[in-house]
């Protein structure tokens, strides 16, 4: 009797802490994926100015195509197409990612070239496939608009220049960020936010691992991974091209041949087709690449119909985005 005693004390304290465990709200649960917040500290007027710029065509040589003709707001933050036109029609080599959420990526663009929004912004203004223009050209168009100079130099003393054109194009682009997911409405607490399909996809979603590659605020956007770690990627597909190489393409190491950043999956119902080549046009058929390529397991159609589920409630929501 004296030795079941302490058993029972140390059963029915598991039992307890288990109950407590159980009935927390799951936002006090260490979750692998946090809460969407807005941005603080932007100013306003800068995010206003940025947001005129993003839309202007006068970033281009010849009048015809701005930063949102790649990246449509409305549509998901990028322009759903394969492969992204440019001036003259001109076609890119690589598929444009949504600019949503991208002030959370520790890196921009795909090979992550850039560490920051404001040298991300500097690139396609004279990459001659996109915007084929000249900043001096750009800078000299804008300062020709009275108005707008005049109201830039209200946020910026020393008005037009490069470095502070991309500055607010940074700044309004910090200012994308989608809240009040379904998800993240569940992780505050509210159970009914997404359906059972979608929870158990989460589970899923954890328990084969995608979330190793995948996790954050952003749920992804916050480290690099080879395409293919696990099965051949490229040697199925066949065809390799220059933006295949990724993070090869600037290192020269053999060790980032096919290494890209890990993409944000917050708006990935709404940007297809999918990859940086854009070879997948559903989102089920993108699972399916990553069971194959990146974890190398099976899994039921039932489970990644469900983690299809769970990623369909991730995309919150911006007064930019209808």
């Amino acid at each position: 009797m004296l030795l079941k005693c302490p058993i029972m004390l140390i059963h029915n304290f598991i039992v307890l802490i288990i109950f407590i465990f159980l009935a927390l709200p799951i936002t006090t649960v260490a979750e692998p994926i946090k809460v969407l917040t807005q941005p603080k500290n932007l100013d306003k007027e800068k995010v206003a100015l940025g947001r005129l710029l993003f839309f202007d065509k006068r970033l281009s040589k010849d009048n015809s195509v701005s930063c949102e003709t790649c990246h449509l707001l409305k549509e998901g933050g990028d322009d759903n197409i394969k492969i992204s036109i440019g001036i003259n029609g001109r076609k890119g080599i690589i598929n444009a990612p949504t600019v949503y959420n991208s002030g959370l990526n520790f890196r921009q663009f795909w090979d992550g070239r850039a560490p920051t929004l404001e040298i991300q912004a500097l690139g396609p203004v004279q990459n001659p496939v996109e915007m084929g223009a000249f900043w001096p050209d750009v800078i000299a168009k804008l300062q020709a608009d009275h108005v707008f100079s005049q109201r830039f130099i209200q946020s910026y003393p020393l008005g037009i220049n490069r470095q502070n054109v991309t500055h607010a194009i940074a700044e309004f682009e910090r200012s994308l960020v989608t809240t009040d997911a379904p998800f993240d409405r569940y992780l505050n607490g509210d159970a009914s936010a997404i359906s059972e399909d979608a929870k158990e996809g989460y589970q899923l979603f954890k328990k084969y691992g995608c979330v190793s590659c995948h996790q954050g605020a952003a749920v992804g956007g916050n480290m690099y991974q080879v395409f293919g770690v696990v099965n051949s990627y490229f040697k199925k597909r066949g065809n390799i091209t220059e933006a295949d190489y990724g993070r090869f393409g600037l290192t020269a190491n053999r060790m980032d041949m096919h290494s890209f950043k890990v993409p944000s999956l917050r708006m990935v119902a709404h940007t297809s087709p999918y990859f940086h080549d854009g070879s997948v046009k559903t989102l089920r058929e993108a699972v399916d690449v990553m069971f194959e390529f990146q974890l190398g397991r099976e899994a039921p159609d039932q489970d990644k119909d469900k983690i299809v589920s769970f990623l369909k409630t991730l995309a919150g929501k911006h007064k930019e985005f209808q």
